[in-house]
């Protein structure tokens, strides 16, 4: 029998070897700007299809006005379906959280609590707010909508048309609370109104050093991942910024995140429609299925795999071989890979609008 404490050791041992590998793990600051208008966001932000921080955006009197006892107030008891967790790191894949159901004013005194003297799992669970359109199976969220008083205080950045509107999302959670990695299909913002955000991007063309599950990566701790059963993920490069109170992110569509609360802060995503209307799902009122021409195309891969079923082993293989090197012929993008590679290159930059990254 081994010794505990060779046990131990070689547990230790592991551990470092894992932080180590964990070190070569590409890192990067999200770009910052400041001074951006939607002219400047048009002309040499949003072509980039990269992260960015704008900060000095006017986000209307939010920022002052949205504390506590005033979103108690504004808010009133209109009825909110939560996440609640008894660990701060939730895991959709898994469902580490129960929904409930909580009166908004109630949901915001909670979730600006580290201890709880009412709760339903622990005295210290975690709360997140994603909010819902009135009809959850139709409607997307419209802070408008839903919230109207507060809406009246937060001011939409007028970085795309009106007809090109999707959504705006109420994000509210706990302090110390980690949302899993995930995409989106839709361009979208994120306002940081209160509170300080960390923000945890990976580029689309690391997609398969992510190990996805769906639409989600199945590492969730991204800061000491088990690579072990995920080795390739040290290969996805990072980028990362945390967000201050009045900070806009970019978020370009199909780009991976994950967000920790710093602090317990409020948010609002606004998502809008950058493809053609019709190419996206029309019973999709969260914004996140994939577009209809990538379902269909999924749709007959899966069909050609169960076709190739019929073949021996070493057939399935060869003629698997052909079919990754002719999808990769077709569809890879050498110039978007090049893109995300040349950080920091003066070309890609707007003159007079790059401060230090954040």
């Amino acid at each position: 029998m081994r010794h505990p404490e060779v046990s131990l050791c070689l547990l230790s041992a592991a551990g470092e070897v894992e932080r180590g590998q964990m070190e070569l793990q590409e890192k990067t600051p999200v770009h910052v700007f400041t001074g951006v208008d939607k002219d400047v966001f048009l002309r040499d932000i949003y072509p980039q299809r990269r992260p960015a921080v704008l900060r000095g955006v006017s986000l209307g009197p939010c920022l002052e006005k949205w504390t506590v006892e005033y979103l108690v107030q504004k808010g009133g008891d209109k009825e909110v379906k939560i996440h609640v967790s008894t660990v701060p790191q939730m895991d959709f894949l898994h469902k580490n959280f129960v929904y409930k159901t909580l009166t908004f004013n109630e949901f915001v005194k909670r979730a600006s609590e580290k201890k709880h003297t009412d709760f339903f799992l622990c005295e210290d669970e975690s709360y997140y707010l994603r909010s819902l359109g009135e009809d959850v199976r139709k409607e997307p969220a419209d802070l408008n909508k839903q919230f109207p008083d507060l809406a009246k205080d937060f001011h939409i950045p007028e970085f795309f048309a009106p007809d090109q509107f999707f959504s705006s999302v109420f994000r509210i959670s706990s302090c110390g609370l980690q949302l899993w990695t995930h995409y989106d299909v839709m361009d979208n913002l994120l306002a940081q109104v209160t509170g300080k955000k960390r923000v945890v991007l990976y580029s689309p063309q690391d997609a398969l050093h992510l190990y996805l599950s769906g639409d989600k990566s199945e590492v969730l701790d991204i800061d000491s991942p088990d690579l072990k059963r995920f080795p390739d993920f040290v290969k996805a490069k990072r980028y990362e910024c945390v967000l201050e109170p009045g900070d806009l992110l970019f978020i370009p569509a199909l780009w991976f995140h994950n967000t920790l609360a710093l602090q317990f802060g409020v948010g609002v995503n606004v998502f809008w429609r950058h493809l053609p209307a019709d190419s996206y799902d029309k019973k999709d009122p969260y914004g996140n299925k994939d577009p209809v021409a990538a379902t269909r195309a999924l749709q007959a891969l899966e069909r050609a795999l169960h076709t190739l079923d019929e073949l021996p082993a070493d057939y399935r293989d060869f003629y698997g071989r052909r079919m990754i090197q002719r999808i990769q012929k077709r569809t890879y993008c050498d110039s978007l890979t090049n893109s995300t590679t040349q950080e920091g290159s003066d070309s890609t930059l707007p003159s007079g609008q790059f401060t230090k990254p954040g």
